[in-house]
Order: C-alpha cells, then sequence, then structure tokens
C-alpha cells in the first residue's frame, strides 16, 4: 500500500461519487486510514447501502444520497471539497449496448455537473474514472494514451467524452482534471451477482457454490486485470500530480497480461473444485485482447503498482470465500 505514506493538508476532504459502489467504497475506507475526510455522494442505485453502514460511524465520513444527474446535488456535494474523486458512473459495456440514452444522461451529463460544480466551489484537482474501452478496435498491443482506435459501445463513447470535457475544462477553466483509464478492476466488494457482472467475482461465486460459470467465447481472450489497491494508488497519487499534465487522461493497470480460460483454471484450482465451464457467444462490444502500457502514469504521476494479478487474485479469493 504505497499510497498510505502521501501526505496532504490535515483539513483536505476528499468528495468521492460513486462511493457505495466496489471502487469508491475501497476509495473512502483507504483515505478514512490515512486519516482524512471523505464525503461520498452516491444514489445507491448500483451502489450498495451495506458500503455506506461500514463507515457511517466514522466522524471522518460523510453520506450524501444524491444523484450525479442533478447539478444542486452536485453543488452541495462540492462545498468545500478539496478533492473530487468522480467514480459515479454506470458500467458494463453490453447493457450501454441496450441503453444508450441512459448511459449518456449518467455517464456524459453526469460528469459534466460534477466538472461544472467542482470548477463553481474551487475544487484543487478533479480524478476521474476513465475506462481502457476507449481503445476500441485498436489491436496495437500494449495500450498506449495516443493510439486509440474505433470506439465499439456507447459506454466507451460517454468515456471518450468524458476526457473531452475534462480536457476542456482544464484549458479554458483551469480546472485540473486527470483521467484514469482502469483496466479490468477486480477485489473485495466487487459485486458478483447479476448479468453484468464481472468476470473474476461471478466466476469465484459459482465456483464456491458449485456451479458452472460460463465464460462468453473461447476463453482466450486476455485482459490487463488490476488489483484494487493499485487503482487506490493512481487516484490518490493524481491527486498531487503537477498541474503541467493536468487535462489527460493515464493508463491504470498493472502491466501484465492474463488469458479468461487461465484465470478460470486458476480459481478453479485454488478452490479445489473441477467443475467444468460453459461456452456462450462473445459478448457484444468486447475487444478480443487488452494489455496497458503504465509508462505515462510512473512518469507523470508516481504510479507504480505493489499488486500483481496473482498477489491480488489470491486477496480477492480469500476475501469472497470470507464474505459469501
Amino acid at each position: 500500500m504505497g499510497y498510505l505514506n502521501l501526505k496532504f493538508k490535515p483539513d483536505t476532504l476528499f468528495l468521492v461519487t460513486g462511493g457505495a459502489g466496489f471502487i469508491g467504497s475501497n476509495l473512502c475506507e483507504a483515505i478514512l486510514k490515512m486519516g482524512y475526510k471523505v464525503r461520498c455522494l452516491d444514489n445507491l442505485s448500483t451502489g450498495k447501502q451495506a458500503n455506506v453502514d461500514l463507515f457511517i460511524d466514522n466522524p471522518n465520513y460523510e453520506f450524501i444520497k444524491g444523484d450525479i444527474t442533478d447539478l444542486d446535488t452536485c453543488m452541495k456535494a462540492c462545498k468545500g471539497v478539496t478533492y473530487v474523486l468522480n467514480e459515479a458512473a454506470w458500467g458494463s459495456v453490453p447493457r450501454s449496448v441496450e441503453m444508450p440514452l441512459y448511459y449518456e444522461k449518467v455517464n456524459i451529463s453526469g460528469t459534466l455537473n460534477m466538472l461544472e460544480a467542482a470548477r463553481q466551489n474551487g475544487v484543487e484537482k478533479f480524478v476521474y474514472a476513465s475506462s481502457s474501452s476507449v481503445y476500441g478496435d485498436s489491436e496495437k498491443l500494449p495500450k498506449e494514451e495516443g493510439n486509440e482506435g474505433n470506439l465499439l459501445s456507447p459506454y466507451a463513447l460517454t468515456k471518450r467524452v468524458d476526457e473531452e470535457y475534462a480536457k476542456l475544462y482544464t484549458k479554458l477553466y483551469g480546472l485540473d482534471t486527470y483521467g484514469l483509464r482502469y483496466f479490468n478492476v477486480f477485489g473485495k466488494r466487487q459485486d458478483p451477482d447479476g448479468a453484468y457482472a464481472a468476470v473474476i467475482p461471478k466466476f469465484i461465486k459459482q465456483l464456491i457454490h458449485d456451479e458452472r460459470p460460463t465464460i462468453n467465447g473461447d476463453g482466450k481472450q486476455s485482459r490487463d486485470f488490476t488489483y484494487i489497491e493499485n487503482v487506490i494508488e493512481a487516484n490518490l497519487k493524481a491527486c498531487l500530480a503537477s498541474s503541467d499534465v493536468a487535462g489527460q487522461a493515464f493508463n491504470v493497470a498493472y502491466g501484465g497480461r492474463e488469458y479468461l480460460i487461465d484465470i478460470y483454471n486458476y480459481i478453479n484450482k485454488a478452490l479445489k473444485k473441477n467443475i467444468k465451464p460453459i461456452y456462450g457467444p462473445d459478448r457484444v462490444g468486447d475487444i478480443k485482447h487488452s494489455n496497458a502500457s503504465i509508462e505515462k502514469a510512473k512518469k507523470h504521476l508516481g504510479y507504480s503498482p505493489d499488486y500483481s494479478f496473482e498477489k491480488g487474485i489470491e486477496l480477492a479469493i480469500d476475501w469472497y470465500v470470507e464474505n459469501l
């Protein structure tokens, strides 16, 4: 946890939007562990009340139930805030293909509301969640900032638009913005349930309960799976980054490449199971291979991820075994 030694001003207040979700709740927990104040904004549409209840008795934690699609709520949430960590969004590529209008409302209009509220409230830094999906159909590996392809889903489009708005807010209004292109984040409190659940927690839960998981496609697709602690580090270090690199986006990953069938077999073995998967159709809008160059984040954010896939997956499996 290389971020625990980071120093902020004693009166620093962080706002984490989507703070009741998987990534957001882990960010809130880390900030509280460091002794700083955090305000969580979440409408609990995909976030969980249980992730609020974990911290509600901490005097440094404040919860606002509200929606980033409402500007007045965003203005209230940004009052007195030093750093915004904007995690609120609707994820899932396949779901965005089914619900493009809703994704535009939440992921684009909601982020724009937050940018404007941060600007009007004098927020020092605005760090926001982008996505590896912005690389689209680019087949170049590793993925490097500046070499994006054609977008493949409404979700990817919303993240690309967010990056462009953030860039403009830096250029036009002097708001320091930093986009973090997450690559397949996993870890504790990631929801294993539902049709659009991420693959790692879904595999773990189904195997724990002796169910046969479905692998979309042939299982030979590869991803740069990134443990949650690395994402926390990137967010907090972006808050201390130079204004010279504001307005830009950075890959946040470990820099590895894991094949889906290998991950399935690893989890199967770790749980002492021998369950054969079901192979289903490819998911619409998915890419075949993805792994990240993290050189830009290393150079400009001081990003130095501590958690390899192997280290992270062991911790994740242990957590789910204890908590499911």
